[in-house]
């Protein structure tokens, strides 16, 4: 017996959910059972139906693909996320896997790697652009955005998430001017002059805040 994958899409561009709908009902076996043009209704529509899938876009109007998936997983929904952009970009990347997607996608991709991709989900294998893949890569090998340090990369979230320098050392449990010091480096290796630029920077770069430690 074929078990039907119910499938809720989030885009902000109408044309680009209605052919995804047209490509994805196509399947026998998959089903589109919602639709979103932003991230506040991709999550009221997960909670209330429930679908097995969600196909997330990094960059929703009101908030990034990285916080609605990041929801999902905080409210214990039994749904797979698999993003699916326009960016191959690290930081994208990095913050969709590590908000719980199970893939990632760009949208250039053949409408048969994207049927596959939903159903390699649900299974709960991992499918990622062959793009994508040589950036995973890359992390295993070192190498992170931006050329920040892990540490770097912590701090930014905090900075996109409205914490002030005192409030990150608390966080980190540093001192003040050693948090200052991490700014300073993240404002001069991504080119930026404002703390208000970097949080501008890592939410267009979907880079969600980390929950809160304390």
């Amino acid at each position: 017996m074929t078990v039907t994958i119910h499938i809720l899409v989030a885009d902000d561009h109408p044309s680009l959910r209605l052919g995804l709908r047209v490509l994805l009902d196509q399947a026998p076996d998959i089903e589109v059972v919602g639709e979103a043009g932003s991230g506040e209704e991709a999550l009221a529509k997960i909670e209330a139906l429930q679908p097995d899938v969600a196909m997330l876009d990094c960059l929703l109007p009101d908030m990034p693909g990285t916080e609605v998936a990041a929801e999902v997983r905080r409210h214990g929904w039994p749904v797979q996320v698999l993003a699916l952009s326009a960016y191959a970009d690290e930081v994208y990347v990095r913050g969709m896997l590590a908000a719980g997607a199970r893939g990632y996608l760009l949208k250039e991709e053949a409408p048969g790697v994207i049927v596959a991709a939903v159903r390699g989900v649900m299974r709960g294998e991992t499918h990622f652009s062959p793009s994508v893949t040589a950036k995973i890569a890359a992390w295993a090998r070192g190498e992170l955005p931006g050329g920040l340090t892990e540490r770097e990369l912590e701090v930014l979230q905090w900075v996109a998430g409205g914490l002030s320098n005192k409030e990150i050392a608390h966080e980190l449990h540093v001192t003040e001017r050693t948090a200052v010091f991490h700014v300073s480096n993240i404002l001069q290796k991504l080119g930026l002059v404002s703390r208000v630029e970097a949080a501008m920077w890592a939410k267009e770069h979907g880079l969600a805040p980390p929950p809160r430690k304390t």
